[in-house]
């Protein structure tokens, strides 16, 4: 087993990568199901949208409480927790759903699942946060990119579980065996946990939702949630129902949206090293808005698809962005990023509902034109995605959920390692991790 003095950063991304990748194998898995989960309990489209608004429910329920966890616990006994509500309630969702026919069993699976994804998720993304600071280099949007591959992987395997009418139980507990062993071994390598600093800890909890900042990255994870929500649940029926087009090809459209936003993931990490968080931001929000645009009045479906693969680029970066934003100053990351992930979600739980309400008005694909304005406010939220400037600690300096003192001095050279008043380095455990540059320092100075 990895000790807490040899784990090293590049370790711990290994591990995060992990439990990103494994959440989305989870997700999909059941995502693939659907079909079955409706037949099995004899479910209209619209009751189904309400057994499954169970599962965001339970998830925008945790979310505040999920910054305090991960400050209590650390962010691998976040996960932990997490991945093992999370599996076991979606394995009772499955057994409700498809074994005793019980939709009420299946509602108190997913608010289960909702509560148990929330801790992972605002756990995973404190921990990435801290690697990517450590690391030295932009990456958050890869680990966010590796979510898509394991919704894409899930989906893989879900295609022939159906086919060949496996017994939706029997996948999900194969799923969530694997799935809870992945995610448990990924957290053995995460960076160490010191333990909270109970006056800091009270302080961010305190004044997390206060902080204007804060609040505004909430809005741009918001609206740039929005742009990828609303592909999830429309884009598919938007193209059958706008271009006439049969399933298939419906479906097709979302794979070419779900792969152009995981290759956007991917190579946007050296981009924003390069160009500055702002600029990028700015880009993607232009890219949406014109993928969106070509989407709808494209006419035909050819430039339609070439519309969807824009729009998947521009709705790559601001997720992960946000993220990473909240998590500028270690000392409060968890509890902004639940703030920022409360505020954020919203869009997945209220996106669905109102635009289908104004697809019955104006149509489908003509209701996505709602998405491309909110562009707007998007682009004045990237303002303040701009690194934090981060000052001097004082003698007391507090410790992150992973154990880091708050942010390098100004003033202190590049390529040593910082002693906290007891004497000991500062950061995770000590390990020499002095000589890699600060993220925030880089893209800083590209945002200035």
């Amino acid at each position: 087993m990895t000790t807490r003095s040899a784990v090293r950063p590049l370790s711990a991304q290994t591990g995060v990568t992990l439990t990103f990748t494994v959440s989305g194998v989870l997700f999909a898995s059941f995502v693939s199901r659907l079909a079955d989960v409706r037949a099995s309990l004899h479910l209209t489209n619209g009751h189904l949208g309400l057994l499954l608004l169970s599962s965001s429910v339970g998830s925008v329920a945790a979310l505040p409480a999920a910054g305090r966890v991960v400050e209590r616990w650390g962010a691998a006994g976040a996960v932990r927790a997490g991945a093992v509500l999370g599996t076991v309630a979606l394995v009772l969702a499955g057994f409700g759903a498809t074994v005793v026919d019980q939709p009420w069993l299946a509602a108190v699976g997913l608010f289960g699942y909702g509560i148990g994804f929330s801790l992972w998720d605002v756990a995973m993304n404190v921990e990435a946060a801290e690697v990517e600071r450590r690391v030295g280099r932009t990456i958050m949007p890869r680990f966010h990119a590796m979510w898509s591959v394991g919704g894409i992987a899930g989906s893989v395997v879900g295609i022939p579980m159906a086919a060949a009418s496996v017994p939706v139980i029997v996948h999900l507990l194969v799923v969530a065996a694997v799935v809870l062993a992945f995610a448990l071994r990924g957290t053995t390598t995460f960076l160490p946990y010191a333990g909270p600093d109970a006056p800091t800890s009270a302080a961010s909890a305190r004044s997390a939702w206060t902080e204007p900042r804060t609040l505004a990255i909430g809005l741009l994870v918001l609206t740039f949630g929005a742009v990828e929500g609303s592909a999830n649940d429309w884009l598919t029926l938007a193209v059958i129902d706008g271009y006439d087009a049969p399933h298939w090809v419906g479906v097709a459209g979302y794979s070419v949206f779900v792969v152009c936003m995981t290759l956007g993931r991917w190579v946007g990490s050296r981009a924003l090293d390069r160009y500055g968080r702002v600029r990028m931001l700015w880009v993607c929000a232009v890219a949406a808005v014109v993928g969106i645009l070509v989407t709808v009045y494209a006419g035909h479906l050819a430039p339609a698809l070439a519309g969807i693969a824009i729009w998947g680029l521009g709705a790559a970066l601001g997720f992960p962005v946000g993220m990473s934003a909240a998590a500028d100053d270690p000392v409060r990351a968890p509890a902004r990023v639940a703030v920022v992930s409360t505020v954020g979600y919203t869009a997945f739980l209220c996106g669905p509902p109102l635009l289908g309400w104004l697809g019955d008005h104006v149509g489908t694909l003509d209701s996505l034109l709602v998405i491309a304005v909110l562009m707007v406010p998007a682009s004045v939220a990237a303002l303040a995605a701009r690194p934090l400037a981060m000052r001097p600690t004082s003698t007391a300096a507090g410790t992150h959920a992973g154990g880091q003192a708050e942010g390098r001095p100004e003033g202190r050279p590049e390529g040593r390692t910082g002693r906290r008043a007891d004497g000991r380095a500062d950061g995770y455990g000590g390990g020499g991790l002095g000589d890699r540059p600060d993220i925030s320092d880089v893209s800083r100075r590209r945002d200035a």
